[in-house]
């Protein structure tokens, strides 16, 4: 493997994928070596467990947009005007901050 890549998957066993690397910034694979000395586990274990962690985080984000999609297009749900949100956040900034400049 190149400097710098990590193995995500071992060569033996079932997986279609028998080797994947990764190559990380210098700064990411520093705190990568330093998190694995620290830990005792080895560099690839850690990948795999953030890769996934990760991919489940992902399947869940996923799945909630997916589900508040589906709710829109149902009419359960009504769309907020992104919009008159921002304008409603910057007049209670303002707000906030002229109580402020009063005090």
């Amino acid at each position: 493997m190149k400097n710098g890549a990590i193995a995500l998957t071992e060569t033996a066993g079932a997986s279609k994928l028998a080797t994947m690397e990764v190559r990380l910034k210098p700064e990411t694979e520093s705190r990568l070596n330093q998190l694995a000395s620290q830990s005792g586990r080895p560099t690839d274990d850690l990948v795999e467990d953030a890769m996934a962690a990760y991919l489940v985080e992902l399947a869940e984000v996923r799945h909630t947009l997916d589900s508040r999609y589906d709710e829109v297009k149902s009419g359960k749900l009504k769309p907020v005007d992104g919009e008159a949100f921002f304008e409603g956040l910057r007049q209670r900034e303002d707000e906030l901050l002229r109580q402020r400049s009063r005090k």
